[in-house]
């Protein structure tokens, strides 16, 4: 899949799931996420690595998880397992390694040459990243970036707000860095997983920065992503309107439209054929 077609594939859910736990990694094929963490690392205890690495590579050679997106996060490898969880799935039938604790672009160039067929992702959650996210973005191998917004905020010490301020200037330097470089990236962790509003307040927020998803920790957040990160009927409507009346414009020798009192130019045009191509994508998801 090539770094094009990869930013229209949905990613409005993006779920972790321990790679140890089996009834969670059989489950996993019937829930509607857009793509699945299968995680070795934080979601794993140190005396359930190798079991874990094993169990995972078993399910992922055998099991058929649809359209999700399929996404393995290693351990790091400056720890006793990250070599090994390299090594077992360098090949494996998966769309994404994702590497934790990114500082810089030498960290994807340890990972690169392991995987030569396999995109690599870049977990960003250290203050490290945050300044480097520009050269991290800019790694040929990258294909994606994932927030880590938990480990981010424990390292600057930040206190927590439902605005998210503190975290404002990390989230918006690696969207910055990610659109410059056609990636995909989707946001932290909402951690109180039974508070809905919360969620998708949240959810609604990273949409409006410019998020293509969030990713999740419970199954029961994932209908919430998906609605939220999905274009609005009223938006589907309006690219239609937009870029019939600039077409119609066209015809007529004009550079310009107008839909409802405001200018349409082919920068929206632009923007509205993106949202019909990302609804479509998001209804294929489906069928």
């Amino acid at each position: 899949m090539t770094a094009a077609d990869d930013r229209l594939r949905p990613y409005r859910s993006v779920l972790y799931i321990p790679g140890s736990r089996e009834r969670a990694l059989d489950k996993a094929r019937e829930l509607p996420a857009d793509a699945i963490i299968f995680d070795l690392e934080d979601a794993v205890a140190a005396d359930e690595k190798e079991n874990a690495r094993g169990l995972l590579r078993k399910k992922l050679a055998a099991t058929d998880y649809g359209p999700r997106a399929r996404i393995v996060r290693i351990n790091g490898l400056d720890t006793p397992w990250g070599q090994d969880d390299l090594a077992a799935f360098a090949d494996a039938d998966i769309e994404a390694i994702l590497v934790p604790k990114v500082g810089s672009a030498a960290d994807i160039e340890s990972v690169a040459g392991r995987v030569p067929d396999t995109p690599i992702w870049a977990m960003m959650e250290t203050p490290q990243a945050m300044l480097n996210a520009a050269e991290i973005a800019a790694h040929p191998r990258l294909a994606g970036m994932v927030m880590g917004t938990n480990d981010l905020a424990k390292e600057l010490g930040c206190r927590f707000r439902a605005d998210r301020l503190p975290l404002m200037t990390s989230l918006q330097l690696c969207l910055l860095a990610a659109r410059a470089h056609g990636l995909v990236i989707v946001d932290g962790v909402y951690n109180a997983f039974r508070d809905e509003d919360g969620l998708r307040a949240e959810c609604r927020q990273s949409r409006d920065l410019g998020f293509d998803g969030k990713t999740v920790i419970h199954p029961a957040q994932i209908e919430i992503a998906n609605e939220e990160f999905a274009p609005s009927e009223d938006e589907i409507e309006m690219a239609r309107r937009q870029i019939q009346a600039f077409e119609e414009a066209e015809r007529e020798g004009k550079g310009v439209a107008v839909v409802d009192g405001k200018i349409v130019e082919n920068l929206h045009v632009v923007t509205a054929r993106q949202i019909l191509a990302r609804a479509q994508a998001i209804a294929m998801r489906a069928k």
